[in-house]
């Protein structure tokens, strides 16, 4: 930002024409190497959802691979250690790389046009993490080509993944690899919450939003919740295999399970993750196809809502048979199966529609009649895996697998489909030719059935899934012999839908706006989409799926909503109260920028100094990280009070800067629920290795570390209280920022008093556990203290008045956050030694 005092008022274009150059001046992304610094929501999408439809590619080459190597028996196509590679990272491309990135992009490309917004709130984040995500896949499917990819199954179980049964570094590979791509996942849903909640069109109440973007929010939230628990135990499991502290081993004090506990938190929430979006593209696109209005709009937000809560309590469904008492068993068997309610809510809704309209038999509709075949089956077969006998006669053969299959492919590959013949010809601005669509769609949907129908009958018939070959005498070769072929014409398939998307982008026809007679904004911008999407923003009085997209489209080009002119160069869009819709106030969004891609580069460097193991080298990655992150901020300021801004129709409001929670404080909010999750997971994590890990209770502990403990206590609290001094005015701010800084560094101090006053934290699983939670506590301190600085830098800058207190209510936030959290965390090892004489076994 400049010194020059902004401009509070405009100045409209001459003409339509003018307003568009104007605008594309200013968020156009550039050509050729330029292009790497675009941020904007359109171009980072489908990069997102080109680069998952690559590593799809690589996943179905790699299930070709198993396919050919299980069609016969005793098979020497591939050894064990090659398979093992194989199949692991079939798994993880597929449920890591693919399914939740393809539709993370949909959702970045979408959102903001559905929504009647410019972009999305935090346009930089969505280009990190989109780098983030492709150097940590390249991470994976590197080492694959050099024969050191993870070999443990895409559920890495201890103790098969641990230091002495995987000694190599395929195991690092994966836990760090998948690390660095959950920080695109969690950064993601964090600008999609944010997105659907604050940056709507005026007007867009929570009950007027398509449909689409409740299940997003659903969604993110899940996400938000889901992920840190996986997240927590890949650390966990990393530091005990580069550090040895013992968190898995039973020998000392450690315990198996708590992966299971920590990866299946994650593990099933993440199927209802990956096949919500899938059913909300569903949602959108059954209505405009049946020439009617969605059905049950209120029920199915509800059950999608459910859906969600349920979702988290069923991890125990993938453990039945680890020794569960019999009454969690009930409970989480009769959980698995009210899930069902929620699902079968959705599909009714979907029928009804169809019912009340005039389905046309289009290709997208083609692809949704293969989803409810090929996931009403999948979803019979949960319900038999649900119940608890059955499961125990059938879990880790086959039929799993094939019960996965029908699920995930027909409740997301399916709907993808549909939903790139339904909005393809908004991202190209061209129709599809459609002379390969029909044979193709028959060919997946015949080779699929052929593929994993069998697989029930061979998991039935005792297969046990992973195994990379079999004796002639089991009687399984004829069933494999015919899922192998199926899977090959499934392949057949697939290639002939490339071939056909290609055709579409380079020999479609032409159009101008909405070929579907569609009802939602996204067909309300030109096709291709410009670079801010809306020449102005609408003001939303109905459903936001029941509007008129070719009515609204040429009076938005025309200037006539909202912010239809140009200010200060600025890249402008607006927020709305969450609930009402009610007009809040104006977001200004920054410029394209290479600071995304040099931050995940720094990010690659220090996860690769990890897999290295170049442990000097970490440090230095980390504080380029942070430096670049601290180079994001000059952007984002203002040095001036300017007051409410006229953006259109009569109406002002304020800068970002100069309201209590912009976007960016929500961000804060969410970052921080989701890190509450991780650290919930940490806490949880240690009473569950004293209630049921062997080799408890363990020796005296000898926690005997009261001062630094009262020191650090007294501290936390301080840095907490002094944070609420500033207030914009030099005294207050000044001092206050500095006790705050103060400190946090006495915090870091005591608690590394504390962490060396740890006695051998490798020797038992209480140690280890005090020690992790006690270097959480104190990275914490250590960023609070980051934060306090950065406000005094942003006071002295200018950036920081009366007015202008983002900063500090968003430094206010951590330094609360740090005082719960660390007390929280002091406490923690005297209450695990209270109970080591009351429990454990």
């Amino acid at each position: 930002m400049t010194d020059k005092t902004p401009e509070t008022g405009f100045v409209p274009a001459e003409s339509p024409i003018r307003l568009h150059h104007q605008l594309d001046a200013i968020w156009g992304s550039g050509q050729g190497l330029t292009r790497l610094s675009a941020v904007n929501h359109t171009v980072v999408g489908i990069r997102f959802m080109v680069t998952a439809l690559v590593f799809f590619a690589i996943g179905g080459v790699l299930a070709m691979l198993i396919r050919t190597q299980l069609a016969s028996t005793n098979s020497t196509f591939l050894d064990a250690a090659q398979y093992a590679q194989v199949f692991t990272m079939h798994g993880v491309i597929m449920m890591f790389l693919f399914a939740i990135p393809f539709f993370e992009g949909l959702a970045i490309y979408l959102l903001p046009k559905m929504l009647g917004a410019r972009d999305l709130a935090f346009p930089r984040m969505s280009a990190y993490g989109y780098w983030c995500y492709l150097f940590g896949g390249s991470f994976l499917v590197a080492a694959l080509l050099f024969g050191i990819a993870p070999d443990g199954g895409w559920f890495m179980y201890t103790p098969l993944s641990s230091r002495p049964y995987s000694p190599g570094i395929n195991a690092d590979v994966w836990l760090l690899g998948i690390t660095f791509v959950e920080i695109s996942a969690l950064s993601a849903a964090i600008e999609i919450m944010v997105t659907i909640l604050k940056l709507r069109s005026p007007g867009m109440s929570l009950t007027r939003m398509p449909i689409f973007a409740w299940y997003m929010l659903v969604v993110a939230a899940m996400m938000i919740i889901g992920f840190p628990p996986l997240i927590l135990g890949s650390i966990l499991l990393e530091v005990e295999r580069a550090f040895d502290l013992p968190f898995f081993d039973p020998t000392r004090g450690g315990d198996p399970l708590l992966w299971q506990h920590l990866f299946w938190l994650f593990g099933h929430p993440e199927v209802y993750i990956i096949f919500l979006p899938a059913a909300g593209a569903l949602s959108t696109i059954i209505p405009v196809l049946s020439r009617t209005r969605l059905e049950g709009y209120g029920l199915i937000v509800a059950a999608i809502v459910a859906m969600a809560f349920l979702s988290f309590g069923l991890w125990v469904h993938h453990m039945y048979t680890v020794g569960i008492p019999h009454v969690a068993l009930s409970f989480f068997s009769a959980a698995s199966a009210l899930v069902a309610i929620p699902t079968g809510i959705q599909i009714f809704a979907w029928l009804a529609t169809m019912a009340h309209g005039r389905p046309q038999l289009s290709i997208p509709m083609l692809h949704v009649f293969g989803f409810f075949f090929v996931f009403v089956l999948g979803g019979l077969t949960g319900v038999m895996l649900a119940m608890v006998p059955f499961d125990w006669q059938a879990h880790d053969s086959h039929f799993v697998v094939a019960h996965l299959h029908y699920v995930l492919v027909g409740g997301f590959v399916f709907p993808m489909m549909a939903a790139a013949y339904y909005w393809l010809p908004h991202i190209t601005g061209r129709q599809p030719v459609q002379h390969l669509s029909k044979p193709a769609f028959w060919l997946i949907f015949i080779g699929f059935n052929v593929t994993f129908f069998a697989m029930h009958l061979t998991g039935l018939r005792g297969m046990p899934r992973r195994v990379f070959e079999y004796p002639p005498e089991a009687g399984w070769e004829m069933l494999n012999f015919v899922s192998s072929i199926g899977g090959f014409v499934m392949t057949i398939g697939f290639a002939l839908v490339a071939l056909d998307l290609i055709m579409l982008v380079r020999y479609g026809r032409p159009f101008r706006r909405d070929p579907w007679k569609a009802g939602t904004l996204e067909w309300a911008t030109p096709t291709p989409p410009p670079s801010y999407n809306f020449g102005s923003l609408p003001h939303i009085d109905d459903r936001a799926d029941a509007l008129e997209p070719r009515v609204l489209g040429p009076e938005l080009a025309a200037g006539r909503g909202y912010l239809g002119f140009m200010r200060n160069g600025w890249m402008e869009t607006l927020t709305v109260d969450m609930v009402t819709g009610r007009l809040d106030h104006v977001v200004v969004l920054p410029r394209p920028t290479y600071l995304p891609l040099w931050t995940a580069i720094a990010t690659a460097a220090f996860f690769a100094s990890l897999l290295a193991k170049l442990y000097w080298a970490t440090p230095i990655a980390l504080v380029a990280v942070v430096v670049l992150f601290f180079l994001w901020t000059p952007s984002t300021g203002l040095k001036q009070d300017i007051g409410p801004l006229e953006v259109g129709h009569g109406e002002r409001a304020l800068h970002h800067q100069e309201v209590a929670q912009p976007p960016s404080w929500w961000a804060v909010v969410f970052a921080l629920a989701a890190d509450a999750t991780l650290y919930t997971s940490l806490i949880f994590g240690g009473f569950f290795l004293w209630l049921s890990a062997p080799n408890w209770p363990p020796p005296d502990l000898g926690f005997t570390f009261a001062g630094p403990s009262l020191i650090a206590t007294i501290t936390l609290l301080g840095a907490a209280l002094s944070a609420r001094m500033p207030d914009g005015r030099a005294g207050r701010t000044v001092s206050g920022l500095a006790f705050t800084l103060i400190a946090h560094l006495l915090t870091v101090g005591a608690m590394s008093v504390l962490l060396t006053s740890l006695p051998a934290p490798t020797s038992h699983a209480a140690l280890a556990s005090a020690f992790a939670v006690a270097a959480y506590v104190t990275l914490h301190a250590g960023i609070g203290a980051i934060l306090a600085g950065y406000g005094l830098w942003r006071w002295y800058g200018g950036y920081i008045s009366l007015q202008r207190r983002l900063d500090l209510r968003i430094g206010s936030l951590w330094h609360d956050y740090t005082a719960v959290t660390g007390l929280v965390g002091l406490a923690f090892p005297f209450v695990l030694q209270s109970l080591t004489g009351s429990g454990g076994r």
